[in-house]
């Protein structure tokens, strides 16, 4: 369990500075209590344009529908949707430069308004805008604008209705994502949750003709209804216990600031059961999204989607909604004795079993699929231990470098006939018309390992892992994290030595796998490794075109700029990500980071907190950070150089000292053999998929079918019967509705005969009785 000293009673109170208490906290009319709030300048109104934001996407979505329906057959859509989403990128730009500090709402209209009693709840259709939602909303906007660009090219195949469908559930989903970050209350966050989980499920089933496709998106439908389900609950407990659902009253609720101080001192008995389960069921619902252990399992299936879905969706904005409702939510996560350790734990145990399966993959997309669900691990991680600026840092920094990742994987996918398979593939980079795809791919490989000092990815990950080892209790995790942070550089670069340089060789894949059917052979680069050996005779790849070299580009010169960033406000915030932060309700200032650094120069002295408390010791000597940039450093270096030996071309200048001289075998292949079944393991992702499907899916499905048939029999049975009766009747009495006069006739004469035996049977007895 993470303590919190006494010295945190002040820095949580500064928690919600942006919105101090009510001056009159006894309001009970929540219009009172909202012009209170503006009459002291807690929250002000902002300017009517913010609303372009999520709105344009959505525009873009109504258009592109449009154009299907009129049969459009031109790059259209993409224009439309890259022109949208550059707009409401250039204002989201515009709100971070004039934004002065103070948080403030935008009203777009009145949506659920309910009243019982003395209570009510409001949602409005409306946005709240601090520092953190500004942050998230950059590089949301940023990325699908370069993103949507890279999908004019890589989509081109498909140009006509499905360009258009595709188009147009981009645009929802950027609205959807908007509305999640930007919403003013927790409703309109459900709102862009539940969009946004819509929106994959439409374009990891794009494909929709293709079976695999199909099932993953149905596999990430319904494992992220669990976690929807714990959102749903938490958002109910939220606004019982509390009696609101605006995040302008909820973080300046006296109740909830009376909460934070008891923590503070660690007297969380103080704190009802009830506050506390609220960030344990919100937590389950930020699990599911951000593909956590156990429900980590849809992600890598996910990549059956076209690849500007994987780097959109599932690098770099969706799957970090997780992580933004954690930070968002903070305060609540700090008033509850487990959620904050229990997130640290989940977050380093997904980063850890993610990184093994991916270590073990061959299919160069579910490689970053893994690698995302790691680095994910990493920011959970952060958050739980108390680094929500670590966590925002590696948030931004991976979306630049693990969408660079996901779009030159993209770009191979797409040239080399939907070829993934390592082992197919060699020598990518010194093909002709391959060379910046190369260049951007070395680039975001550096980053995802975090080679030091030259990549942003170092800086993010290691603010999260020096913070294991300042926290007291949780050094254990910071080592976890360090053996992760090596085996994530031994399979990214597993990947580069693999694919990217060594002896030129391609074989094309399934031409109709993602649809990569090139269909217009002439347009292709006949000249592309024309010195290699491509294996299959009259096969050429066919080299990206400028709108995908100019978005690698890019993303990989963001990547390195990025570094930049955590020297901005360095001394005051611990870097511009932490000035951000700093503004907004997911700011926290751990009193360990100072007690660390008091221990490195040994001059610790002695700390007032709980029983059990122990200010953190320093690391081989140093403060925590020093330590883990030279440790981290070290150990990526010592991963790139392991992935160097075993899977390296043959020495080229001394520079490479694998040995590998063919596409399909490498030193690793002995060295696999002898682990026995442990690498055909980690392969089938330790059977993960098989033991849910043995102890959760066939059993149900089994159940179901169970009350298949007792509807079918039971329920069905008796409705059947009751309408059964009359037909029965209906049949007995049918033979005497002949129509025929004659047989009435007959009928009638007998009817009379019946009659009569009857009195007379009834009078003889009569008689006789008397």
């Amino acid at each position: 369990m993470i303590q919190l000293t006494p010295q945190l009673t002040t820095l949580l109170s500064t928690l919600t500075n942006p919105m101090v208490a009510l001056s009159d906290p006894a309001a009970a009319d929540p219009h009172a209590a909202a012009t209170t709030a503006h009459a002291v300048g807690e929250v002000g109104h902002g300017p009517a344009w913010v609303l372009l934001i999520p709105f344009l996407p959505l525009l873009g979505f109504v258009l592109n529908a449009i154009y299907a329906a009129i049969g459009n057959k031109s790059k259209l859509p993409a224009w439309t949707t890259v022109g949208l989403l550059a707009v409401a990128f250039a204002t989201t730009l515009s709100m971070f430069l004039s934004y002065d500090g103070s948080p403030y709402t935008v009203h777009a209209f009145d949506w659920i308004q309910v009243h019982f009693g003395d209570k009510s709840m409001i949602a409005d259709f409306s946005f709240y805008v601090d520092k953190l939602t500004i942050l998230w909303m950059l590089f949301v906007t940023g990325l699908a604008t370069l993103i949507a660009l890279y999908a004019s090219e890589y989509m081109s195949n498909d140009i006509g209705t499905g360009y258009c469908r595709f188009f147009s559930a981009f645009g929802l989903f950027v609205f959807s994502m908007s509305c999640l970050v930007m919403g003013d209350n927790l409703l309109m966050l459900y709102l862009g949750w539940e969009g946004v989980g819509l929106c994959s499920y439409l374009l990891i089933g794009y494909f929709y003709k293709k079976p695999s496709a199909v099932a993953a998106a149905k596999k990430a439908f319904i494992v992220n209804r669990i976690g929807d389900l714990g959102l749903a609950l938490g958002i109910y407990l939220t606004f019982v216990h509390f009696g609101t659902l605006e995040f302008a009253e909820l973080f300046s609720n006296e109740k909830l600031m009376g909460y934070v101080a008891d923590a503070s001192v660690g007297n969380f008995s103080a704190i009802p059961g009830q506050a506390q389960w609220i960030a344990l069921l919100l937590m389950i619902g930020a699990f599911g999204k951000s593909a956590q252990f156990p429900l980590y399992v849809w992600l890598p299936d996910a990549m059956e989607g076209p690849t500007p879905v994987s780097a959109l969706i599932h690098a770099a904005t969706m799957v970090t909604a997780g992580v933004y409702l954690i930070a968002r939510m903070y305060p609540v996560f700090l008033v509850s004795e487990f959620a904050l350790p229990t997130v640290a734990w989940i977050g380093t145990i997904t980063a850890v079993l993610a990184a093994t399966i991916g270590m073990a993959q061959f299919d160069i997309k579910r490689i970053m699929a893994y690698s995302t669900v790691s680095q994910l691990g990493y920011m959970f991680a952060g958050l739980g231990l108390l680094t929500t600026t670590g966590a925002a840092f590696h948030v931004l920094t991976h979306a630049f470098f693990k969408a660079l990742l996901f779009l030159a994987c993209g770009a191979v996918m797409h040239g080399f006939a939907g070829q993934l398979d390592l082992r197919k593939l060699s020598g990518v980079a010194w093909m002709k018309g391959w060379g910046i795809v190369g260049v951007t791919m070395l680039i975001g490989c550096m980053n995802l390992a975090g080679l030091p000092y030259i990549t942003s990815g170092f800086y993010s990950k290691d603010m999260i892992i020096a913070e294991a080892f300042v926290t007291p209790g949780y050094s254990i995790i910071g080592w976890l994290l360090i053996v992760t942070a090596i085996l994530t550089a031994y399979y990214t670069f597993r990947v580069y030595f693999r694919v990217f340089v060594g002896p030129q060789h391609a074989e094309p894949g399934n031409e109709h796998h993602d649809h990569d059917d090139h269909a217009h052979g002439e347009e292709h680069n006949h000249d592309a490794g024309q010195h290699g050996d491509h294996h299959s005779s009259g096969f050429h790849p066919h080299a990206p075109g400028w709108a995908v070299n100019v978005v690698l580009a890019v993303l990989a010169f963001a990547s390195i700029a990025a570094i930049s960033l955590a020297y901005i406000d360095k001394a005051e915030h611990h870097g511009w990500v932490g000035s951000m932060v700093h503004d907004s309700t997911a700011y926290f200032h751990s009193p360990y980071v100072e007690q660390a650094h008091h221990a490195a120069e040994g001059t610790a002295h002695a700390v007032d907190g709980p029983v059990g408390f122990k200010a953190p010791k320093a690391v081989f000597g140093m403060d925590a950070h020093t330590a883990m940039i030279l440790i981290t450093g070290i150990g990526g270096i010592f991963g790139v150089l392991v992935a160097a030996f075993f899977h390296g071309p043959k020495g080229w200048q001394g520079l490479f000292i694998g040995g590998r001289t063919e596409a399909a075998k490498c030193r690793m292949d002995a060295v696999a053999r002898r682990f026995g079944p442990i690498p055909k393991m980690a392969e089938n992702k330790w059977y993960v998929d098989e033991i849910y499907h043995a102890i959760l899916v066939a059993p149900l499905r089994v159940f179901s079918h169970v009350l298949h048939w007792l509807d079918k029999l039971l329920v069905d049975g008796l409705v059947n019967l009751f309408g059964f009766l009359p037909r029965l009747f209906a049949w007995v009495i049918r033979p005497s509705q002949s129509g025929v006069l004659q047989g009435y006739a007959v009928n009638m004469a007998g009817g009379v005969v019946i009659l009569l035996v009857v009195v007379i049977v009834v009078v003889l007895r009569a008689g006789g009785a008397a």
